[in-house]
C-alpha cells in the first residue's frame, strides 16, 4: 500500500503537470482538437509609422510581414502610448505606463519637495508584474532580446523581471562593426559590445536579436516548455543605419516625394479596407514644403534619408521571415501566436530638415533622422507624430498570426475593434491558463487594465467596458466607443472627434457637444488621479501650475538636458 504522504506527492505532481502544461499533456490536448498552451512571440519595432508596412498601405516591401497578415488578422484601431519607454512598460505589465512607474522616460521626476513622483520613477515599480513573471507560474520558458529601456540603470533588468534568458541593450541602436556599439547583457552578464560569452564581435542588431531569439527557443524546446519570447527591435529608430547594399536598393524610390507618396498610400488603404473613404486625408502641415518646391539637390538628400529608413525596416521584415522559418522548421509555427506592433507613430524629431550627418549616411558612424516631412508620410492618413496622442502618435499596426486557433474564415481579416497595449497581458494570461496575481513577492499588485484579444482572433466581441486612456508630456486623450477626446499639451483645449465618421480628426465637435466634452474630461481626470498621471509636467493635482517657482525654474533648466538625453535613446 502506498503511504499517504507519497499519495499526496503524486497528486501534487499531477496538478503541477496539468498547471505547467507538461509536453505529454500538451500533446494530448492538441490531439483532442483543443490548442495546447500556445507559444507566444511579441515583436516590437521602434519609430515605425502606421502606414509603413506593405500590408498597411506602404510602398516599402515587407513580404514576410504581409504574409503573416494574409494568414492572420490585422487590427486597424490598435493603440500604443506614443513613446518608447511608456509603451514598453505598458506592454510588459498590462497597466497604463504611469501605473507601472514609467510615465515618461528613464529619469525619475520629482515634486517640489524632491520626492520622486510615483508615476515617474523611471523604472518598472514593484506594484506591477510582468508578462514573463506571470507566465513562468504557468510553466512557460521566458526570453527576450533587444531594446529594454524600462530602467536598467536604476536596477530594473530583464533577468530581474521574469525572463529566464535575455540578450539585451539597456536602450538601443544598430551598432555596426566599428561603430559606437551598445553595451550588451547576456542573461545578466555584461558582455561588453560583443566578443564575450559567445556573442559575436561584429553584429547588426536586427540580426543579432533574431539569432538569439531562435537560440532561446531551442533552449525552451530542450526543456519541453511552451515559450514566451519578447523580441524588441530598435529599428527603425534613429540613428538610422543599414547595410550599404540595402540602402542602395532603395535610392531613388522616394523621388516622387511625400505629397504623391502619401496620396498613393491613402488610396491603397481605402482599397484594402483599412480606412473609410469618407475620412479625408489630413492636409500637409504648415512648415512642411511642397515636394515640388524643393531643388533637385534637396530632393536627393531627402530621398537618401528615406532610403536608409526603408532599408532598416526591410531588414526587420527579413529577420521576421527568418524567425518564422525557424519556427516552422522546429514544428512550432502552428501553435505560436505571433504579435507584431510598433511602440509609437512615425518620428518627427529633428523637424523639417531632419538630420543627415556623416561621410557615408547610413553607416555606423553617421546620424540620420528622417524628420517631420517623412514622418508626415509614415503616419498616413493621420495627424501628428510620436509624442502626441492624436492618431498619428498612438495608432499602431497590430498583426496577429496563430494558425492553430484562428478560423480559416478569419485569415486575412481586418479587426476594427479598438485595442491597446494593456490588452497584451490579459491575452497572455488567458491563452496560457495563468493566474494574474493580487500580490507578488509580498507586494500588492495593481489589477491589469486590459481585456483578452482572444475573441477578436475568432471575430467575436471583446469584453471591453472601460474607455482607453492616454497621456504623455501633457498630451492627453480618451477613447470611449467611437468618441475621442484629445488635447495638445497640458494647457491645451480639449478637442472632440467621432472616429467612426472622422478618424483623421478633421472635424472638432467640442463646440457643438460641450456636455460630452465635460463628461469625458471628467472621466479622464478621474483616471489620471487613479493612474498616477497627476501631478505631471509642472501641473499640480488641480491642474494649476505648480506652486513652487523654484521647482518650475529648475524644470525649465532641466528640460533641454532631458531632451538631449532622450534623443540619444
Amino acid at each position: 500500500m502506498i503511504p499517504r504522504f507519497l499519495r499526496h506527492v503524486a497528486i501534487l505532481s499531477l496538478f503541477a503537470l496539468l498547471w505547467r502544461g507538461a509536453p505529454p499533456l500538451r500533446a494530448a490536448a492538441a490531439a483532442s482538437g483543443a490548442p495546447a498552451q500556445p507559444n507566444i512571440v511579441v515583436i516590437l519595432v521602434d519609430d515605425m509609422g502606421w502606414s509603413d508596412l506593405g500590408c498597411y498601405g506602404g510602398e516599402i516591401p515587407t513580404p514576410h510581414l504581409d504574409a503573416l497578415a494574409k494568414n492572420g488578422v490585422r487590427f486597424t484601431q490598435f493603440y500604443n502610448t506614443g513613446r518608447c519607454c511608456p509603451t514598453r512598460a505598458s506592454l510588459l505589465t498590462g497597466l497604463y505606463p504611469h501605473q507601472a512607474g514609467m510615465g515618461h522616460m528613464t529619469a525619475p521626476r520629482r515634486d517640489a519637495a524632491g520626492a520622486v513622483l510615483p508615476g515617474y520613477t523611471g523604472q518598472l515599480n514593484d506594484r506591477s508584474v510582468t508578462i514573463p513573471e506571470v507566465l513562468r507560474t504557468a510553466g512557460y520558458f521566458t526570453a527576450m532580446t533587444g531594446k529594454w529601456h524600462v530602467g536598467q540603470a536604476l536596477g530594473t533588468t530583464p533577468w530581474g523581471r521574469g525572463f529566464d534568458r535575455s540578450l539585451n541593450a539597456a536602450a538601443g541602436g544598430f551598432y555596426f562593426p566599428g561603430g559606437d556599439k551598445a553595451k550588451l547583457f547576456l542573461n545578466g552578464t555584461d558582455v561588453g559590445s560583443g566578443g564575450q560569452g559567445g556573442v559575436p564581435k561584429e553584429w547588426y542588431s536586427t540580426d543579432l536579436w533574431t539569432d538569439y531569439g531562435l537560440r532561446f527557443i531551442d533552449e525552451a524546446r530542450a526543456e519541453k516548455k511552451p515559450f514566451f519570447l519578447y523580441l524588441a527591435h530598435n529599428a527603425p529608430h534613429f540613428p538610422l543605419q543599414a547595410p550599404a547594399d540595402e540602402i542602395a536598393r532603395f535610392r531613388g524610390k522616394f523621388k516622387d516625394g511625400w505629397d504623391k507618396l502619401r496620396e498613393a498610400r491613402y488610396a491603397r488603404q481605402i482599397a484594402a479596407g483599412l480606412i473609410d473613404k469618407s475620412w479625408p486625408l489630413t492636409p500637409r502641415p504648415e512648415g512642411i514644403p511642397a515636394w515640388s518646391s524643393l531643388s533637385a539637390t534637396q530632393q536627393d538628400r531627402y530621398d537618401h534619408m528615406m532610403a536608409i529608413f526603408a532599408a532598416a525596416l526591410a531588414h526587420v521584415d527579413t529577420s521576421v521571415g527568418r524567425l518564422v522559418a525557424g519556427l516552422r522548421a522546429r514544428g512550432e509555427l502552428d501553435n505560436t501566436l505571433i504579435l507584431f506592433l510598433a511602440d509609437n507613430g512615425g518620428n518627427a524629431e529633428a523637424g523639417i530638415p531632419g538630420r543627415f550627418n556623416g561621410a557615408n549616411p547610413g553607416d555606423a558612424h553617421s546620424t540620420v533622422f528622417v524628420g517631420e516631412c517623412w514622418a508626415f508620410l509614415e503616419n498616413t492618413p493621420f495627424r501628428r507624430y510620436k509624442h502626441y496622442t492624436h492618431e498619428g502618435g498612438v495608432a499602431t499596426p497590430l498583426i496577429a498570426h496563430w494558425p492553430a486557433a484562428m478560423p480559416a474564415a478569419r485569415r486575412g481579416a481586418l479587426e476594427t475593434q479598438p485595442g491597446h497595449l494593456v490588452d497584451l497581458m490579459a491575452t497572455c494570461v488567458d491563452l496560457a491558463g495563468a493566474a494574474y496575481p493580487a500580490t507578488f513577492k509580498n507586494q500588492p499588485i495593481q489589477p491589469m487594465e486590459g481585456v483578452s484579444l482572444r475573441p477578436a482572433f475568432a471575430g467575436s466581441p471583446l469584453a471591453r467596458t472601460a474607455p482607453i486612456f492616454f497621456e504623455h508630456e501633457g498630451n492627453a486623450a480618451l477613447r470611449r466607443g467611437d468618441d475621442k477626446l484629445v488635447r495638445l499639451g497640458g494647457q491645451g483645449a480639449w478637442e472632440l472627434y467621432n472616429l467612426k465618421a472622422d478618424r483623421t480628426e478633421q472635424h472638432n465637435l467640442a463646440a457643438t457637444q460641450p456636455a460630452l466634452v465635460t463628461e469625458l474630461a471628467t472621466l479622464w481626470e478621474t483616471w489620471a488621479r487613479r493612474a498616477n498621471v497627476l501631478p505631471v509636467m509642472g501641473r499640480a493635482q488641480d491642474g494649476a501650475p505648480a506652486a513652487d517657482p523654484a521647482a518650475n525654474s529648475a524644470a525649465k533648466k532641466g528640460k533641454k538636458k532631458r531632451k538631449a538625453a532622450d534623443e540619444k535613446l
